[in-house]
């Protein structure tokens, strides 16, 4: 009789066998493990720059606010400035706390009027800066550490505002003076009709180069600085 082999034949896996994969299926696993980490830093590389956007622009936004409080107490400042300069002292400041610091070895002569001033801030207010003497410093750097380097110095608010005269011009009517022209009017030809003709000079006293340098008294950075021309 015949012998039959009644035993199931096992699979390659139930044999403990390895079962090999194709290469095609190995290959496209490399290229989805790649794509995925290719991804993955994209999104991450997004991230990070919005990130950097909102800090940045929080940033931005504190400089801008900070730099605008600093400015508006250097505007405030100079109208402070401005009466100082009319008067020719700070009686009108009186309970803000301003000082001048203008060397005593300021002085000059004016060129229209000829007058003599001896007094520092006289000197730089009255006198065109051509004639001032070596105590009155023309530098346009302001140190706050140094009250040589600037003219006053007034606290406004959580700020010090700082300015100094650095040129002053002597107009056509500086110190009540005629000034550059012989009387009031420059006259001229004959007119189309025949009559003379005369042009009105207008009336310029003072001209001052400020410097101004405001910074706020507990956090020096936080600072704004400006030149002014100013007309007085």
């Amino acid at each position: 009789m015949k012998n039959v082999d009644t035993r199931k034949e096992r699979s390659a896996g139930e044999r403990g066998e390895k079962i090999a994969m194709p290469d095609r299926m190995k290959s496209e696993k490399g290229v989805a493990l790649i794509m995925v980490l290719v991804m993955s830093a994209v999104v991450l590389a997004i991230m990070t720059a919005l990130l950097y956007m909102v800090t940045s622009g929080t940033q931005i936004s504190g400089f801008q606010k900070r730099y605008k409080t600093a400015l508006e107490a250097a505007k405030g400042g100079s109208d402070a400035f401005y009466q100082v300069i009319a008067a020719g002292d700070t009686s009108t400041l009186t309970g803000l706390s301003p000082s001048l610091n203008v060397s005593s070895s300021c002085s000059g002569t004016a060129v229209l009027s000829g007058a003599t001033y001896t007094t520092g801030f006289a000197a730089k207010l009255k006198v065109d800066s051509s004639n001032w003497s070596t105590g009155c410093t023309k530098s346009l750097t302001i140190d706050p550490k140094d009250s040589a380097t600037y003219d006053m110095k007034l606290p406004v608010g959580n700020y010090t505002y700082y300015a100094k005269i650095v040129n002053t011009i002597e107009g056509n009517s500086a110190g009540g003076s005629t000034g550059l022209y012989t009387g009031s009017v420059i006259t001229g030809g004959t007119g189309g009709g025949g009559g003379s003709s005369s042009i009105a000079v207008v009336s310029m006293p003072y001209l001052y180069t400020i410097e101004v340098d405001t910074e706020n008294s507990s956090n020096p950075a936080e600072r704004a600085k400006l030149s002014i021309l100013y007309e007085n």
